[in-house]
């Protein structure tokens, strides 16, 4: 156990305990030491990867950047494969029902990227009783006296059910790293957090996916403008999704490097090709199908 979770961050400390007296004050002191560093800030932080933070607004090359935007899918097409589709994922979370197995779906994107209704394309071929969808905003007065992924985990659902998250603990290194809502140190610490928590879940058995649906920059504007036009969709657009737009190259660099950093064998990215609707639900449908058929047959 010992060699097993012993880290710089958080060491174990073996006290001889025969004499109560040196047990007492060899445990105070090394509370009073740690208590001490981090008060004058001496605490090694947790820095497994180095991110570079945003240089110049110069563009430079991302992951972004190989994701096809052409790709698109012609209506009826859609409509048989769709249909499809969701009725393989049916079968599918009743088989990890019966298996005891939950997934942990993470579904992230730019404004206007089209994640709530790939959502429900998903939701749709699912029973209610196996899964709840749970979405975030900025964080209330308690989860900030928390530890950050405190507000995720405890939204996870027992074995057997789905838990989607609209927006996730990739805020961390997303919009509180570009908005400056994180310190570096926070941000950077991240990744590792992220990793280890995600290792958990999948050591604990469960199936986790993550999605990252990409539009173009002349995409999202079209859709910012039509939703200003349609009265039914101007709940949608903000002040806030106009500023972000102007952060294009912040986020394009946050991504790149989520993505570099948290793309793991057992949890992968899936980058999403979202220009054409039709198409990104379709690859998101697929790709839920075939990570959960092939993890139930292992």
């Amino acid at each position: 156990m010992i060699l097993g979770t012993d880290s710089s961050h958080s060491p174990w400390h073996l006290i001889e305990a025969e004499d109560c007296h040196y047990r007492d004050i060899t445990g105070g002191e090394f509370v009073l030491r740690a208590m001490q560093a981090r008060a004058m800030r001496q605490s090694p932080p947790i820095l497994p990867v180095q991110a570079a933070e945003f240089e110049a607004a110069t563009p430079q090359p991302t992951v972004l950047d190989n994701v096809n935007l052409d790709q698109s899918l012609e209506n009826e097409k859609y409509k048989q494969q769709l249909a499809d589709y969701q009725a393989q994922l049916q079968d599918l979370t009743w088989e990890a029902y019966r298996q005891k197995r939950s997934v942990v779906a993470v579904f992230e994107g730019w404004d206007a990227a089209g994640k709530g209704s790939a959502i429900r394309r998903v939701t749709r071929a699912i029973d209610p009783r196996l899964y709840r969808l749970v979405q975030f905003a900025a964080p209330t007065d308690e989860e900030r006296a928390q530890h950050y992924l405190w507000r995720f985990w405890r939204q996870l659902q027992r074995d057997g059910r789905l838990t989607l998250f609209d927006r996730s603990w990739y805020g961390r290194v997303l919009v509180e790293r570009v908005e400056q809502f994180a310190a570096p140190q926070e941000w950077q610490r991240a990744y590792s957090e992220i990793n280890q928590f995600e290792q958990q879940l999948m050591e604990h058995g469960s199936i986790v996916l993550k999605f990252w649906i990409h539009i173009s920059k002349e995409e999202q504007l079209r859709r910012f403008k039509a939703r200003e036009k349609e009265p039914h969709k101007q709940h949608k657009i903000t002040e806030d999704d106009w500023r972000n737009r102007e952060k294009w190259h912040d986020y394009e660099v946050a991504v790149d490097q989520m993505v570099s950093h948290t793309s793991t064998r057992h949890a992968p990215w899936t980058l999403v090709a979202g220009n054409d609707k039709r198409f990104a639900r379709i690859q998101i449908l697929k790709t839920f199908c075939s990570a959960m058929s092939e993890a139930l047959k292992e």
